[in-house]
């Protein structure tokens, strides 16, 4: 048994085999999670992930204020030295305590993520988070598996959707900078990757294009791609991985260490600028036709269009890439609907409130740090086989849930 108060709750967190077989049994292999938050020391919390005010800057000075939530998550945030030992990781609630998911994971298998991932991977290697800032990130990339292998860590690519309940404000600057322009030359990304070590602002998204926010919409990004996303809270489907380097020299009003511009580089290629831009896929950041290519625009599922929408709308907002994909779910006022799928997946509620299974599910409006939500649950491949039922309690608001899938999607054919 482990248990330990390093959490932002007050009960402890426990991986006895009891509470183990007790969360996965209990309610049909549905778990309930508690909410994961995440401080970032480079950015700017927006404050629109409803926690309460007073809540955003809980740990020690210099980790920075919680500016993301990570959902249906089996991996730890890479923070440095003074990360918590559960940061990040999802955590089940159980009457004994709170269980952590990578080793519900591990002890469930297949039982938990189904045969098809189990037996490819050993693992769940996807999640999604709300990343929540007030600025646009540093222009950064997320290494390919080849270029991450050297540091003994996975490739990252991702994608976003803005859902628009999340954002009552889009920010400082809802603009995103995605890829290089296709005239950009591999010597001009050098030369602006070596004014990074003489401070200031080395101007590298002068080299990429900008697109404006799209409410309702989002982006694939592939591993190697680079990207500033803008200041507006996102949902963001990923590999299972914190690989970065952070080309731009200027964030959030002040200067980006060049720790961030090395943090997953060799170290006997610290210092080599060529290097880094070989972690780039250069077709893809200079894709003449990178909107057409990258953007997504949601679409109903066959099942939800055959239905005729009377009930319920689930649309796909998240689906070109392999190692993840993504629902959203609008369930009608005083309407109900029993979704039979094949893959595990994790969700979280956005707006309105109702039941899934007969559990309570309703989006939060305020939280406090330390307090338990039930916002959040994973549906684990048993149970999405079986068919989960979600109803609306409302008489008039939506009930509208997004559903993160790990690798591939027998729906989609992936």
């Amino acid at each position: 048994m482990s248990t330990t108060a390093e959490t932002t709750f007050d009960q402890p967190v426990v991986a006895t085999a009891s509470a183990v077989d007790r969360v996965l049994n209990k309610d049909g292999g549905i778990l309930r999670f508690a909410p994961a938050w995440v401080p970032r020391a480079f950015c700017t919390p927006g404050r629109r992930l409803r926690l309460h005010p007073d809540d955003y800057y809980p740990f020690d000075k210099g980790r920075g204020g919680i500016d993301e939530r990570w959902i249906a998550s089996s991996i730890r945030a890479d923070n440095g030295p003074r990360t918590g030992p559960y940061e990040a990781l999802s955590l089940a609630v159980d009457e004994d305590g709170l269980v952590p998911f990578d080793e519900i994971i591990a002890a469930g298998g297949a039982d938990v993520i189904g045969s098809r991932l189990w037996d490819r991977y050993g693992a769940w290697t996807a999640y999604t988070k709300f990343y929540d800032n007030l600025l646009p990130l540093p222009f950064h990339v997320h290494a390919s598996d080849e270029k991450a292998a050297l540091v003994g860590k996975v490739g990252k690519p991702e994608a976003y959707y803005y859902p628009p309940q999340m954002n009552n404000y889009l920010g400082e600057q809802p603009i995103s900078y995605f890829g290089l322009r296709p005239d950009v030359t591999r010597e001009q990304l050098a030369e602006h990757l070596r004014a990074h070590a003489r401070g200031g602002d080395n101007r590298i998204t002068d080299l990429a294009y900008g697109y404006r926010t799209r409410l309702g919409e989002g982006w694939d990004i592939p591993a190697g791609v680079l990207h500033a996303p803008g200041s507006v809270c996102t949902y963001e489907p990923q590999a299972a991985s914190d690989v970065l380097s952070m080309f731009e020299s200027w964030s959030n009003n002040a200067e980006v260490g060049s720790d961030l511009l090395w943090k997953d580089v060799p170290a006997d290629r610290h210092g080599d600028h060529e290097f880094l831009v070989d972690l780039l896929d250069w077709e893809l950041n200079a894709d003449p036709d990178f909107r057409t290519n990258r953007a997504l625009v949601p679409y109903e599922t066959e099942h939800s269009a055959a239905s005729g929408g009377r009930d319920f709308v689930e649309k796909w907002i998240v689906y070109r890439s392999t190692y993840f994909s993504a629902k959203e779910l609008t369930v009608l006022p005083g309407r109900a609907v029993t979704l039979t799928e094949q893959d595990a997946y994790g969700l979280i509620a956005v707006q309105g409130h109702g039941t899934i299974n007969g559990l309570e599910l309703a989006a939060i409006s305020l939280v406090r740090i330390d307090e338990l939500t039930r916002d959040e649950y994973f549906v684990t491949a048993p149970a999405a086989r079986a068919g989960v039922r979600i109803e609306n309690r409302s008489d008039s608001e939506p009930l509208v849930v997004l559903k993160n899938y790990g690798p591939g999607n027998v729906e989609l054919g992936i």
